[in-house]
């Protein structure tokens, strides 16, 4: 039945509402929905007794089948166990593979830089980015003298001077990077001297800062 029956016939149809209470527009509508209900044959379906056993048999064979069995024992979860056997030598190979890993390092590593045998020269090549510069200093009467700068980032106490043998005369010698530097000396834990041998700048604090650029070739003042 195609017919599109006006929602209000459709609930007559329901039995939500009676012929009666429809609207005298949609009444004729409805009687003629209602005819065609009763044209329709309500005998109850009886299935035949038989069909019930002939459905299950169908069934139990189908599931009896090798195939089917097959993909059930496929597609069925179950739990894995693995064990893994450790051998002793794959053990000591571990071991001599993370052994070479580490020699490889180390021997990759730069060496660190130690100060020349002969501390009297200005500079030496330090490694292939730094140089090593000799700062000295006379201040007869100190009682400690260091060295702090761009190349050590300001620390007061990261490269102290030792007395180089001449009363007054203080000395070391430092591996510092390539470039322009900035530094002074510090007499004494507080007082700030510029180098006396080197040009100076103001660091923009009333204090001036001595100036060296170290190359490659060594160090020169600018």
């Amino acid at each position: 039945m195609s017919a599109q029956y006006h929602p209000l016939v459709k609930r007559l149809l329901d039995g939500e509402l009676s012929l009666a209470e429809l609207p005298a527009e949609l009444r004729a509508e409805g009687e003629q929905a209602l005819r065609l209900i009763r044209g329709v044959d309500r005998a109850p379906v009886t299935l035949p007794a038989t069909l019930d056993a002939r459905v299950m048999a169908t069934v139990r064979r189908h599931a009896a089948s090798p195939v089917r069995r097959a993909w059930r024992r496929l597609t069925a979860p179950r739990d894995v166990e693995l064990r893994l056997r450790v051998r002793p030598w794959t053990v000591w190979a571990g071991a001599l593979a993370a052994a070479a890993a580490v020699v490889l390092l180390v021997s990759r590593a730069p060496a660190p830089s130690s100060p020349p045998r002969d501390a009297g020269l200005p500079a030496r090549v330090a490694s292939h980015d730094s140089v090593y510069v000799r700062f000295v200093l006379y201040a007869p009467g100190a009682q400690r003298v260091t060295v702090a700068g761009t190349f050590n980032q300001w620390d007061q106490n990261a490269a102290p001077l030792r007395p180089a043998g001449t009363n007054g005369v203080w000395a070391t010698t430092l591996a510092v990077p390539i470039g322009q530097h900035q530094y002074a000396f510090i007499v004494d834990g507080e007082r700030w001297v510029a180098d006396p041998r080197a040009p100076a700048v103001d660091d923009g604090f009333g204090r001036r800062n001595s100036v060296v650029a170290v190359i490659a070739q060594g160090a020169r003042t600018l």
